[in-house]
């Protein structure tokens, strides 16, 4: 079988394979309910991702799925990731064969670096090229991961009493999306090498954003303090929420503690109560652009927390139910059935042609129920 064929069979096999109501002669109708064969849903998903968005000649992924080739740096990450995802969970070869590609390509359409002026987009390149290591051995990838966190460990300053800045031209501005995912990385690179000053780094960033930025009686993550003025934003997004929530994981699997999963559960609680659309119970519209991969981000850490062992059966229950109800609604009502394209909202189709953002937040929900919902028998 020849790519285009595989690739052709990936994208109709969800459809073709899915189990369907009674009363159709056995004919599939993709607008009524039917249930889903999530390992296949992801191979078309991630699959696509690939076939409309990736760059041939240039090596990354462009920012629609007309080909729009600007450049996006900190969408690569997560793109990257969605890759691993499915590397991971298939160990198909065609996933990895986009690794070193992406690797030249990113890193010379950044000015031939993987340093950026903003902290949380290094964050972002860092925890997937870290994953990528981790599935791969490829050492070239974990030497970029440690040479930008030593980078991202001087964006700390005591502007609003610490925390890692946004961007370096704004040193005063500590934001919730540069120590979400420092903390993460931190406590991932300790527990892949066992470097005590990483764990110290990640509990210093840890504590500074709870302090600072987390309201421990509902669990809301601001986005945002000016370290100048000592003014807060009262604006919520649900990549923060997740971020947070992937930092207290990874706090819980170094330290045992179970106060940093009852942080997870909190903030978790306040994302699933007061970020959806109480219509229909699902992740709120955040736009296209940047805040197309909001969602994603959050489904990523999300699922993390769903994974652990101690956590509460019947939070585990009703976290796997929401889960589960986004990516049915995604998959049998949002998605363009003969593209395989997502939108913003997971309920509305895409017309003809979507953004890398809202698309990659697709795949991360599509692989997300791959890994943790069981094969229906």
């Amino acid at each position: 079988m020849n790519a285009m064929q595989k690739i052709t069979l990936l994208i109709v096999l969800p459809f073709l394979f899915a189990t369907c109501g009674e009363g159709n002669n056995g004919a599939i109708n993709p607008d009524e309910p039917y249930t889903v064969r999530w390992g296949e849903a992801a191979d078309s998903s991630s699959t696509v991702l690939i076939t409309s968005f990736w760059n041939v000649g240039e090596k990354y992924f462009n920012y629609d799925s007309n080909g729009k080739n600007e450049f996006h740096y900190w969408p690569q990450a997560h793109a990257l990731d969605v890759l691993v995802d499915a590397y991971l969970r298939t160990g198909d070869e065609f996933y990895k064969t986009y690794f070193d590609p992406w690797y030249e390509g990113v890193r010379i359409k950044n000015g031939n670096t993987f340093q950026n002026d903003y902290y949380d987009d290094m964050e972002w390149i860092a925890l997937a090229m870290l994953r990528t290591w981790q599935a791969t051995g490829d050492e070239k990838f974990k030497n970029a991961t440690l040479d930008i966190w030593e980078y991202i460990k001087t964006g700390w300053n005591d502007s609003a009493g610490g925390g890692i800045a946004w961007v370096k031209s704004q040193p005063y501005s500590k934001n919730a999306c540069s120590n979400g995912p420092a903390c993460i990385l931190a406590a991932r690179l300790y527990q892949q090498f066992g470097d005590e000053a990483n764990k110290e780094w990640a509990l210093k960033i840890y504590d500074w954003e709870k302090a600072t930025l987390f309201n421990a009686n509902n669990g809301m993550v601001l986005d945002n303090i000016n370290g100048n003025t000592g003014e807060k934003t009262n604006w919520v997004f649900t990549y923060n929420q997740g971020t947070f929530v992937g930092s207290a994981v990874e706090l819980h699997k170094i330290t045992g503690e179970k106060a940093y999963l009852n942080d997870a559960v909190l903030a978790a609680n306040y994302t699933l109560n007061s970020l959806v659309n109480a219509a229909d119970a699902l992740l709120k519209d955040e736009g296209s652009g940047d805040g197309g991969l909001f969602k994603g981000i959050f489904i990523r850490y999300f699922a993390e927390l769903i994974g652990q062992e101690r956590l509460d059966a019947s939070d585990k229950k009703r976290y796997l139910q929401f889960l589960e109800h986004n990516a049915n609604v995604l998959w049998q009502q949002g998605t363009n059935k003969s593209s395989v394209l997502f939108a913003p909202y997971w309920k509305n189709r895409p017309a003809s042609q979507t953004g890398l953002t809202e698309q990659l937040s697709g795949c991360m929900l599509i692989e997300a129920a791959a890994q943790l919902i069981p094969i229906a028998q």
